[in-house]
């Protein structure tokens, strides 16, 4: 009998649709795994980024996940703003951190100016930045609440001046009865590997999982287990939990999944 090896993702089952398909070419079991889920604060989002947009007159905007594009778009169509949210954005150049965001982008008519050819990420933007003779411009970022000031503080080194526009907070997926299978996998060491999305998706399994074990047993047995971040952020939250991993090469689901591919191919684990 064949051993169906089986890997988790810190998504749910709408947003990990790229990963089981990959998945399941490979003759590898996809269990998506949803660790976070967004906050939104609110309807006024849009009129706060309009109202900014019109008093800051940024050069650029910045757009670092498709959540952020998908929920400011949503909540401006339910507020009859569409037009005008996507008139003040398509007169910035339009930066999207990576594929998923800038195919949002351009679901909602917005063409994208400028993407990072490989690093999908905040460093990669700030170099996708230092070839732009960006000195002395503007650029606004719609984000969340919890991403960290890293790339606010990487464009003002460049000389960028940057507004960040918090649309949603994060936090851990409350509907813990999805984790269910995954609980009964981990325990009975039937869970090969797992990819984490993100580093509020690695504060996120920690904070579910630690509700029905200790952290250092969590920690354990992780490291029988394929790790992989798909970024250096994720791994850097994973490296505070003591927890070691691999960072995808390319910082995207179809390179994490690669990556882990690579290693239970091999069976071995890094």
């Amino acid at each position: 009998m064949i051993d169906t090896k089986t890997v988790a993702i810190t998504r749910s089952k709408t947003d990990a649709k790229e990963f089981v398909e990959l998945a399941e070419k490979n003759g590898i079991r996809p269990l998506p795994l949803p660790t976070i889920e967004l906050v939104s604060k609110g309807d006024s989002i849009v009129e706060e980024f309009l109202k900014s947009m019109s008093e800051y007159i940024p050069d650029y905007t910045v757009f670092m996940s498709s959540k952020a594009v998908k929920l400011l778009f949503e909540v401006a169509r339910k507020s009859s703003r569409y037009a005008e949210l996507q008139l003040a954005v398509a007169n910035t150049i339009v930066v999207a951190v990576g594929p998923k965001t800038g195919e949002a982008l351009e679901s909602e008519g917005i063409r994208v100016n400028v993407m990072p050819e490989k690093t999908f990420s905040s460093v990669g933007v700030g170099e996708s930045f230092t070839m732009l003779n960006a000195v002395g411009k503007k650029a606004i970022i719609p984000r969340s609440g919890a991403s960290t000031p890293f790339l606010k503080e990487l464009l003002n080194k460049i000389g960028v001046d940057v507004l960040e526009i918090h649309l949603y907070d994060v936090c851990a997926f409350r509907d813990t009865t999805q984790w269910n299978e995954f609980r009964e996998l981990f325990s009975s060491g039937m869970i090969d590997g797992i990819i984490f999305t993100s580093a509020s998706s690695v504060r996120g399994f920690f904070e579910i999982m630690t509700k029905d074990y200790e952290e250092d047993i969590i920690v354990e047995m992780l490291k029988g287990l394929y790790v992989v971040a798909i970024g250096p952020f994720t791994a850097d939250e994973l490296g505070k939990f003591g927890v070691k991993n691999t960072i995808s090469r390319v910082h995207t689901v179809a390179g994490s999944f690669e990556a882990v591919n690579v290693m239970i191919s091999g069976d071995t684990i890094p």
